[in-house]
């Protein structure tokens, strides 16, 4: 009987600690954003993640000029392109998410700590300023891998 609990038991905690393991380099490859008006390469660069704008559904002003960072506090950066501009930053991965990184919003010109979690083929990304209880959280959806 003692030996069929313990197996049991073995059973459901290696069943529980393998589902709930994360490859590192799952976050990688392309993204579509919550909104769907953009698509992020998250790319591994020494032992952190960082992600780039690689697509825009529509990549340009009306007078055909291509996106740029406008709305950039630093006025010396607001007439570069969008498009490949790196907006994920400076992840490590820790245990189950990827962390102490920080997000651009090209659309309001600020930079928020954030971190990223893995789910069911999914990212959540949560966005913050100060403590992480108060901020926003998007869900994006791979794309593809670009190799």
């Amino acid at each position: 009987m003692i030996k069929t609990l313990l197996a049991l038991f073995s059973l459901f905690f290696s069943m529980s600690f393998f589902s709930q393991a994360v490859n590192a380099d799952a976050v990688t490859g392309t993204w579509l954003t919550a909104s769907g008006k953009a698509k992020v390469h998250i790319y591994k660069e020494g032992e952190k993640y960082n992600g780039k704008i690689v697509w825009f559904k529509t990549p340009a002003y009306e007078d055909g000029k291509p996106k740029t960072d406008k709305n950039n506090p630093d006025k010396t950066k607001q007439s570069a392109p969008l498009l490949g501009l790196n907006m994920l930053k400076g992840f490590v991965f820790d245990e189950d998410e990827w962390e102490d990184g920080t997000i651009y919003d090209p659309e309001n010109g600020k930079t928020y700590s954030c971190t990223i979690k893995y789910r069911d083929g999914k990212l959540d990304l949560r966005g913050y300023i100060g403590i992480s209880l108060i901020g926003r959280t998007q869900t994006w959806y791979k794309v593809s891998d670009i190799k």
